[in-house]
Parts: structure tokens; sequence; C-alpha cells
């Protein structure tokens, strides 16, 4: 099943949970993650709190894009990494396919740098007015996390 719908810009998006629907190398990778039972996201020094993410590097494959950006914007350590989604972002500009995963992580290890972003953030809860939130990033605010998360709690989480 694909679900369509406009992101936070107004472009049009399409999210499968089949393997790879839309290309079998995505340029992007999004990882929503959980340390010990709560969120973990990064502050984005601009977009504001989301979760890890980026562009996969030349001769990287995606899942080693996810586990590195991770680690640089949260100093976490992938412990399990399952790939849950992609989606495709028909921008006004160009168009993003992003491949969309889940990570356990095992450790939170201290860095000098996190590069574009503040660093880690816990949260409990991703609050129900993300949407309105403006210390949540766009990527925050459309039905890719809404469809995603409600993936991750019936497949990955006791309760939630």
């Amino acid at each position: 099943m694909t679900y369509i719908f406009t992101d936070f810009y107004r472009n049009n998006v399409q999210l499968s949970f089949e393997k790879e629907p839309f290309s079998k190398i995505p340029k992007h990778v999004w990882v929503i993650s959980r340390y010990q039972d709560r969120w973990l996201l990064t502050h984005h020094r601009t977009r504001g709190l989301e979760f890890p993410g980026g562009k996969v590097e030349p001769g990287e494959t995606a899942e080693e894009a996810a586990i590195r950006e991770v680690m640089e914007e949260t100093g976490g350590v992938v412990e399990q990494l399952h790939y849950i989604a992609q989606y495709n972002v028909d921008g006004k500009s160009d168009k993003v396919i992003k491949n969309v995963y889940f990570a356990n992580i095992e450790s939170l290890e201290v860095q000098d740098t996190y590069y574009e972003t503040l660093g880690p953030k816990l949260l409990q809860a991703i609050p129900e007015n993300v949407k309105e939130n403006n210390a949540y990033s766009f990527m925050m605010k459309d039905e890719v996390l809404v469809y995603c998360l409600t993936y991750v709690r019936s497949h990955f989480m006791q309760s939630t």
C-alpha cells in the first residue's frame, strides 16, 4: 500500500512500507531512534528537533549511511537497524527518495562535534502538537512521521 499526501511545504509525497519501491539506491535516510525507552532526536542548528538522518555518501549503502548519521548527529551507537519504509518527495526543485529506518541504540558517546546539529535530545514522547510546535523541524510535521511512528509502535515496541 502506498500513502499519498502533501508535506509541510506542499510537495507531493508517496510513502510505502514495501522494500524500496521507488529506488534501490536512495540518496537520503531518516532514522527513527530509541534509546533506553526514550526517543532519540537531534537538534539541527537551523531546522530544530528531528530524528537523525542525511545523505548517502558515495560508496556507502543506505544502511551504512543510517548508522553513520545516527553516530554523527547524536553519538548514538546503533545496536539494531530495521528498514521500515521509503518515501518519495516530488519537490519544487528536485525529487528526494529517502529510506526510513528504526534503530535501537545501544549507547550514546559524547563527541567533540555533532556536525550540523547540537547533539542528542531524548524525549519520553513526541508531543501531540508537533505539527504546530516551532521547536521541531519541518521533517517532523507531515504524515511520514505519523505513519512511521504507528508502524514502529506496532512492530517494535511492547507498549507506547
